[in-house]
């Protein structure tokens, strides 16, 4: 039995680059070409969704403000990231994503709570005392926790000066841990 007694009502929400793909350090994930999952995750992503309410990728593209790249690159992006993960047996209920520039301080930007927010609405049925955030970056985690998730943290080379509730090297290791 799992620690968090997490069952089929539960909700997932992923953070995308250095969680469900290969980061780009010091750039933006610009097309198609550029995007490469990271190992075992089409798989894990596949068996999460097959035992959470919801999955949700939430993710911060400040690359669309500042004009690098365009909606419709980060739309072909996400319909082939989704369809990769469909073939594999697994969903992805939405991809949300906050276009604006870091220094706007958007509501719908992480650690800001739009993007959960507006699932929520999306998806009536989200419960955040019933919800994981898994993401590499103290904005991920500390969106989780201003929302009341449970908190997982993907391990990376960026500085931690927030804890989470569980740090794993991926998202397989998450499937382990909750022992679907």
């Amino acid at each position: 039995m799992n620690k968090w007694n997490i069952d089929s009502s539960w909700t997932l929400f992923l953070d995308r680059d250095g969680v469900i793909n290969e980061r780009k350090m010091g750039g933006y994930i610009e097309s198609v070409e550029e995007f490469k999952f990271l190992p075992k995750v089409v798989s894990a992503i596949a068996e999460l969704s097959r035992h959470f309410q919801h999955v949700f990728v939430v993710t911060n593209q400040q690359g669309i403000g500042k004009g690098i790249m365009t909606e419709c690159n980060l739309l072909d992006i996400h319909t082939y990231m989704v369809e990769t993960i469909e073939n594999a047996g697994g969903s992805i209920s939405h991809c949300y994503f906050a276009p604006e520039l870091k220094s706007a301080n958007s509501e719908m930007r992480k650690p800001n709570p739009g993007m959960a927010l507006q699932a929520q609405k999306d998806f009536p049925t989200v419960d955040f005392s019933k919800s994981i955030m898994v993401g590499d970056t103290d904005s991920d985690i500390l969106f989780g926790m201003n929302l009341g998730m449970k908190t997982v943290r993907i391990k990376t080379i960026e500085p931690i000066t927030v804890e989470s509730d569980l740090t794993l090297n991926g998202l397989r290791e998450l499937v382990e841990y909750i022992r679907i």
